[in-house]
């Protein structure tokens, strides 16, 4: 049940984060340790399962707490960025409380959730949700079950009517059990398809053995064919309760009127004797060593300890050490510039009674991965030796402590904040973690190091990259001429309480519209002052496409580039760049996309320093030989990974041959670069005369333009302006390749078309609306309704329409067994017929209008959103305000106009279809 939740925030160089939701598994991620490798293949590791990891405090002045007379405690916080609303209700209640046996019980209560309550059907919620803009998520966790909603303010009682009436009660039918089950069982086989999420859950095991927190909350096969709706409803009798529950409302809300509403929905819900919590004992760590094959293009070797649990007096130097460790400063990162990894992390999770780190470093396919593990414990000895540099703790602390600020910046982050604070860490507020941070010494910090960091009993794990056989013409395309009668679509009618979401929501002409500003050097300047935190954010970006402005054998330049960035300026090497920047807490990312947060006060400072990396890169020989080395590694294992042959195996099928989007980079084409082919790439694509430049917070259109100006405004541009939109295309011929992965249980199956329309055409917004018409808001969808819902075939279903100036894509991503991979086809091919001949319903339309005009309420919900939305429309050339005036689009939309538009531009019987993992049937 996925939303656009808000990105999780970028924090040192963390690995990426593996975050449990209820529609799905997903990777974020963060930092700059793992970055290069992410471009290659997107997706690196996932290991923590949690909700913010290090997502520390946000200070507020206007908090308002409550608890009502049957327990339910509640907060609501105080937030003007954008007229919204975050709701998250945190039951106390996770894994950790299944019953034996039956490890994802709490999980599977989480869907039933969504399945229907007495009073509210599940078809009524998802009309609701669909009504309110489909911002809605939940997760489940060791010790808590988390739901959200994410609405506009005039919804809010709505959203909080749809949580009271489920806590209220449950209808845990064996009938919707019996649906459900399909569903919850292939995200089951979706993640253990994905040997990091095997790796996880053996690390777990083994870091807690004999403990609930030996196991995560997904469950079996197994548990859910034994599980029965009886069993689902003892589940939720036993432990969801006012008094077992906690609701944090954050947003641009009145406390007083909020804190009424809420006591009036919630006040009667009666309280209930909860049953006694299974103990955590924990016994002591046993060394282990786990070696396990995986599919990405590179090895990863890793070695885990215990670590201060949530409870420990020694979380706070906990949190600081993890932190120094994964600085770019510490020896750890060192790996990498000294070419010895190609990526190197250290993070860390914190449980109530106990948590646990890692240290993670990547190396080249190929190689043993035993010595990068004797590398790390000898890095992490070191520091236990030795003891922790004092500067890299007062960094962190600085870090940790400006975090705070920056959490204001999002209401969701900041709904998320005092959820993670108050229902998992079991403090008063997040400041109670700021306040522990700053008393941090140095002392505690090397005596958590000293006492946990320790190699005898650490657990190491190695992953080595299983190459995928070739990419193959499958001999069954996924088609079927099985005959699959569509549904009608059933009129819901809404609870009282909720009809009024059905009406067209208005979207208002902000007051305080952005400022858009020309500098002389032909940089374009986009400026939005906000005032929710004393913080100001900049997104950039240089609009390039290597794909053209890479001379002829010269493929991979650009990635070199992008590697040698984090080498510091001219003025400033890689360390005292990386000092720099702790000095003032700022986070920093340089490219073709570059990022800058950073408090007010120190404004100026981190546009000198952003500038100095961006305009004047070091671009040192020593470090072009180590990129270089790296860059020809990774190309070496992703021509034999199946998620780079995926992406190979469409783009072959979707162009014409020699287009040069097919271009792309060989070991051999980076071995022969010099430094001054990336130095001449260099000058030819970063010019100011293709950056656009987004500035965020609490900064005013003259403040910003002036600092800027002062810092990127003797960069000049030189030359002809290069081209970097390609030619338009014809559209593609049918095929069917399966790419052979044979650590995948389940098909992750790509269907893709290439269209002759572009952004510019009129046709973009009723395909919008038959877009939003298939998926994007769960069952009130065709796609969800009729793949998940009604079949139990897949997991996930999503459809896509990837525009662009020139050229575009239309394409839908799902997962399943391998014998119904044609029967899903079948299904999406009959949907996108239906839409092609038959009007779709009043009800419909109406909903996929109204979730498109939340959308565009709800994508303004943090400062980098509104930041990323700018600079996306400015690099379609479109104006800053065409989300208000697509709202407008959006209504007048008729039923006609979108079967004519699906008509015209979509071919169901052309998609090119790629499959990775078991052939399909």
């Amino acid at each position: 049940m996925e939303s656009a939740y808000e990105k999780f925030r970028r924090k040192y160089p963390p690995l990426l984060v593996y975050w449990h939701m209820n529609r799905n598994y997903f990777y974020l991620c963060g930092g700059y340790a793992m970055n290069r490798i992410n471009r290659y293949t997107g997706v690196v590791f996932a290991l923590i399962i949690c909700s913010f990891v290090g997502a520390h405090p946000a200070l507020s002045s206007e908090v308002t707490k409550a608890t009502l007379k049957n327990g339910l405690r509640v907060v609501i916080v105080q937030n003007s960025l954008a007229p919204v609303v975050t709701t998250q209700v945190n039951y106390l209640v996770g894994s950790n409380e299944a019953p034996p046996g039956f490890p994802g019980m709490a999980h599977a209560q989480e869907h039933m959730m969504f399945r229907g309550n007495p009073g509210l059907s599940s078809d009524q919620l998802s009309s609701i949700i669909a009504a309110m803009g489909g911002s809605f998520n939940a997760q489940t966790q060791q010790s808590l079950t988390q739901y959200f909603f994410t609405v506009p303010v005039e919804d809010m009682e709505t959203a909080l009517h749809v949580e009271a009436v489920r806590m209220r009660g449950i209808l845990d039918s064996d009938k919707a059990w019996g649906e459900e089950r399909g569903a919850i069982e292939q995200e089951v086989v979706q993640d253990l398809s994905d040997p990091q999420y095997i790796l996880s859950t053996r690390l777990m095991g083994k870091l807690f053995e004999g403990s609930p927190y030996a196991h995560d909350a997904l469950g079996t096969v197994e548990s859910f064919d034994k599980t029965t709706g009886a069993m689902l409803k003892k589940f939720y009798n036993d432990w969801y309760a006012p008094n077992n529950a906690i609701l944090v409302i954050a947003g641009n809300v009145d406390p007083q009127r909020t804190m009424a509403v809420v006591k009036r929905l919630f006040g009667s819900i009666p309280r209930k004797k909860l049953p006694a919590r299974p103990p955590i004992n924990l016994s002591p760590l046993k060394p282990a060593e786990m070696e396990l094959d995986s599919d990405l293009s590179y090895g990863l070797a890793l070695v885990a300890y215990r670590f201060p649990g949530l409870e420990s007096p020694d979380y706070a130097a906990g949190m600081v050490l993890s932190d120094v460790l994964s600085s770019q400063r510490a020896h750890l990162y060192a790996l990498v510039p000294e070419g010895k990894a190609l990526s190197a992390s250290f993070d860390s999770y914190a449980l109530p009674k106990m948590g646990y780190s890692f240290a993670l470093a990547a190396f080249p396919r190929g190689e043993d991965g035993r010595p990068m593990v004797e590398t790390i414990k000898k890095i992490i000895q070191g520091y236990v030796t030795n003891g922790v540099p004092s500067e890299l703790i007062e960094a962190a602390k600085r870090h940790e402590i400006a975090q705070a600020e920056f959490q204001k910046n999002s209401v969701e982050g900041l709904a998320s904040a005092w959820s993670q604070a108050l229902a998992l860490e079991g403090r008063s507020s997040p400041d109670d973690d700021i306040k522990a941070i700053s008393k941090v010494t140095v002392d505690d910090v090397n005596r958590v190091a000293r006492n946990f960091l320790i190699n005898d009993t650490a657990i190491t794990a190695i992953m080595t990259p299983r190459p995928s056989g070739n990419p193959v013409e499958s001999k069954n395309s996924g088609r079927t001429n099985e005959s699959f009668a569509p549904k009608q679509v059933k009129r819901v009618k809404l609870p009282s309480w909720a009809a009024h979401v059905t009406k067209p929501l208005k979207v208002g002409v902000t007051k305080e519209g952005p400022v858009d500003l020309k500098l002389k050097n032909g940089m374009r300047l986009i400026v939005k002052t906000t005032r929710t935190s004393d913080t100001v954010t900049l997104y950039g970006r240089v609009k390039n496409n290597p794909g053209l402005e890479a001379p002829p054998s010269k493929e991979g330049v650009d990635e070199i580039l992008g590697g040698l960035f984090s080498y510091g300026s001219r003025r400033l090497d890689r360390l005292a760049f990386q000092a720099s920047l702790d000095e003032i807490a700022a986070d920093v990312e340089v490219g073709t996309l570059f990022s800058l947060q950073v408090v007010k006060g120190h404004f100026d400072r981190g546009v000198e320093l952003i500038a100095d990396n961006l305009v004047n890169p070091a671009l040192p020989e020593e470090a072009f030989k180590v990129v270089q080395k790296e860059t020809s590694s990774l190309l070496a294992g992703q021509e034999t990974s199946p998620k780079w042959l995926v992406g190979r195996a469409l783009k072959t099928a979707l162009y014409p041959k020699d287009d040069p989007a097919l271009r792309y980079a060989k070991p051999e084409t980076v071995d022969r670069l010099t430094l001054t082919d990336v130095q001449n790439y260099y000058h030819a694509v970063f010019r100011p005369d293709m950056t656009t430049i987004v500035v965020v917070g609490n900064v005013t259109p003259e403040e910003a333009k002036v600092t800027i100006e002062k810092y990127f405004g003797d960069w000049k541009a030189e030359g002809p302006t290069p081209e970097t939109e390609y030619q338009p295309i014809a559209g593609n011929r049918s095929a069917a390749v399966v790419v052979p992965n044979n650590s995948r249980v389940q098909d992750e199956v790509t269907l893709e078309e290439s269209l002759g329309m572009t952004r510019s055409h009129p046709d973009y917004y009723p395909l919008q609306v038959g877009l939003h018409i298939l998926t994007g808001a769960f069952y009130a969808t065709r796609f969800y309704r009729d793949l998940r819902e009604s079949s139990g075939l897949v997991y996930t279903v999503e459809a896509y329409l990837d525009i662009g100036k020139t050229r575009s894509i239309f394409g839908v991503d799902y997962g399943c067994n391998p014998p119904n991979v044609s029967k899903a086809r079948a299904i999406i091919e009959r949907d996108l017929t239906d839409m092609q001949t038959r009007l779709v319903t009043p009800e419909e339309l109406s909903r996929a209008k109204n979730l498109l005009v939340h959308e565009v309420v709800l994508s303004n919900t943090s400062t980098s959103g509104i930041a990323m939305g700018f600079l996306r429309l400015s690099q379609m050339d479109l104006p800053l305000d065409e989300p208000t005036r697509a709202a407008d689009k959006y209504q007048k939309i008729t039923a006609t106009q979108v079967r004519s538009a699906f008509s015209r531009w979509i071919r169901p019987a052309e998609f090119v279809q790629v499959t990775s993992g078991p052939q399909p049937q």
